[in-house]
């Protein structure tokens, strides 16, 4: 065998050895590492109570403000025009996209939500209410 056959062959067989050796462990090492990260607990359940609220926004509370949720999810495509977004405050671009929906306001708000073009529903704020959207939209657009 030549020296790097057997430096090959020493690297294989100290990897195996390793390997195997990291992999075993008692009953109780693996019911720990198989262990479920958390409870499930709904509405009502004492546990549910002092997790406490799951639905506020990121602002603490209520609804995040259109300025919070374009800044968080909507200024990756939007500050840049990625994809044909239009981009925040170009008025022509909006007022465009605004004629495409019947200058209906909740229209292009509407098209935010379900989706258009490449965008996805509610864009990448998959957590935000039709109401945040509609903050969002306003914000970027001047609209309304």
């Amino acid at each position: 065998m030549t020296t790097v056959k057997k430096l090959l062959a020493a690297s294989a067989a100290l990897l195996a050895l390793a390997a195997g050796s990291a992999f075993a462990a008692t009953d109780d090492e693996i019911a720990e590492r198989i262990k479920p990260y958390g409870d499930v607990c709904y509405v009502g359940q004492p546990c549910a109570e002092e997790a406490g609220p799951s639905t506020a926004g990121a602002s603490g509370g209520g609804a995040r403000s259109g300025e919070e949720v374009y800044g968080k999810f909507c200024t990756a495509c939007h500050g840049a025009g990625v994809l044909g977004a239009p981009k925040m405050g170009d008025s022509a671009a909006w007022e465009s996209r605004l004629a495409n929906h019947n200058g209906s306001f909740d229209e292009l708000v509407q098209s935010a939500i379900t989706g258009i073009g490449a965008m996805p529903p509610k864009g990448t704020c998959a957590d935000c209410s039709d109401e945040e959207i509609a903050a969002a939209v306003q914000h970027m657009s001047g609209l309304e």
